[in-house]
């Protein structure tokens, strides 16, 4: 998620909506399912899907329209392009967008797609195999076409935080994630299409000879990319069993499960979290014909909604602080029960993931509070995962991304040279 002004994170602190839900009901902890490697479509190509308005797509430059036909195997290069200085990072040498074949993380169909993304690379020369590799997975940006990180400049945070790991000497690669750039709607919060999308850009430049990219892969992401990491490490062994993940850096990780309960929140609080309540719902209009947005939407509201598909978060979010929307005013009932059966495309697969995992909580974390990550972390080391959970007492929900490094670095450092980490899970 992008930083919000401090006004608008003491509205973010009223009631309990979508990441905050998490802390607030009654969770279970998944059970691990038994492995099973997933076999590519069989079909060699697949038609490039249509644009769709209503889901966000536009915007953005012909970069992102996939040709006719897309590749059916997962994680083949289609194209790539240099990136202006605007939008690549201070500490890369150079810097690329890549469009890659992904498939369909929705359903069971595993339609081919087209995914968009990035690639920086560190000054200086690669070592023998190739630059190790750090996945990036983005937080909350929103879910129009215009919002592709990719296509947009990083926030000063994700750059800081960003060039430290070049100036490490891992490369970057930076999926957008399904429908993020790409026709097609985002599915928000989605794990399988978020973990589909990283798998294959990993895929995708590790191929490429041009990037000379290693084999070696670090998983880190942030918020909504803290759970996508967490679920591309759960996703790995049967989506792609022949990446060689070495590790998981995740900071305020949300955990949905099956039977997450929605919270009772005050329905007259104004908040810009409301923005991600609108999120869940063009998700639930993507995977159920049944689910209309408009039933829910008031008059007053139709133009936030419209925001909401054309526009990124922060600007959703500050409209809706300015005009002191809350939920009572937005919606003409209460869409939570209604969205509440998404919540299991919310829900990590597997919480026994690929190699061990360093997770940075914020105790004064407000989007993803810090009981929800604690049960996580908890429920996680129970199915066998090895997890070494620091909790910065002082930092917010962003401010944990920077201020983990002090812990992540020397992390990721023996992840990528294979050295054992013990985690630090409860005994018993």
């Amino acid at each position: 998620m992008r930083t919000p002004s401090r006004s608008m994170m003491a509205s973010l602190m009223l009631g309990c909506a979508a990441f905050a839900l998490v802390a607030c009901g009654e969770n279970k902890p998944a059970e691990p399912a038994a492995p099973v490697v997933e076999t590519p479509p069989a079909v060699e190509q697949a038609a490039a899907p249509m644009s769709d308005p209503s889901q966000g797509d536009g915007g953005v430059s012909a970069f992102y329209m996939p040709d006719a036909a897309i590749p059916a195997t997962p994680g083949k290069m289609i194209r790539t392009e240099p990136q202006t200085a605007d939008t690549s990072l201070p500490s890369a040498a150079s810097a690329f967008r890549i469009l890659y074949s992904s498939v369909n993380g929705l359903g069971d169909k595993k339609e081919p797609i087209a995914v968009s993304g990035s690639v920086f690379l560190p000054k200086g020369t690669a070592p023998a195999g190739g630059w190790p590799l750090i996945a990036w997975a983005h937080g909350t940006v929103g879910i129009a076409d215009i919002c592709a990180p990719s296509n947009r400049a990083r926030s000063d945070r994700d750059s800081k935080y960003l060039s430290h790991w070049l100036d490490q000497g891992y490369a970057v690669v930076a999926s957008d994630y399904q429908g993020l750039g790409t026709p097609g709607g985002h599915p928000y919060l989605a794990t399988k299409p978020e973990a589909y999308s990283v798998l294959d850009s990993i895929r995708a430049v590790q191929a490429d000879p041009t990037f000379s990219i290693g084999k070696p892969v670090v998983l880190v992401g942030q918020s909504q990319g803290g759970g996508a990491a967490f679920a591309t490490a759960g996703e790995a062994a049967t989506y792609a069993p022949e990446i060689d993940i070495r590790g998981t850096v995740a900071t305020g990780t949300p955990y949905f499960t099956n039977d997450t309960a929605p919270a009772v929140r005050d329905p007259n609080a104004v908040s810009g979290v409301l923005a991600y309540s609108m999120y869940i719902m063009f998700l639930g209009e993507q995977v159920d014909p049944l689910f209309r947005i408009a039933d829910y939407a008031s008059l007053p509201a139709r133009p936030f909604f419209v925001s909401t598909r054309t526009q990124c978060f922060m600007d959703t979010a500050k409209m809706i602080m300015t005009e002191n929307m809350s939920q009572a005013k937005m919606f003409t009932a209460d869409p939570m029960p209604a969205t509440a059966k998404f919540y299991p495309l919310m829900a990590y697969s597997t919480l026994k993931v690929k190699g061990p995992v360093f997770m940075g909580t914020g105790g004064m974390d407000k989007d993803v509070p810090p009981p929800g990550q604690e049960r996580l972390f908890n429920d996680a080391c129970k199915a066998g995962s090895v997890i070494e959970h620091k909790v910065y007492a002082k930092l917010d929900h962003s401010g944990t991304v920077n201020g983990s490094l002090a812990d992540s670095t020397p992390f990721v450092k023996k992840a990528f040279a294979g050295e054992a980490i013990a985690g630090n899970c409860p005994k018993g």
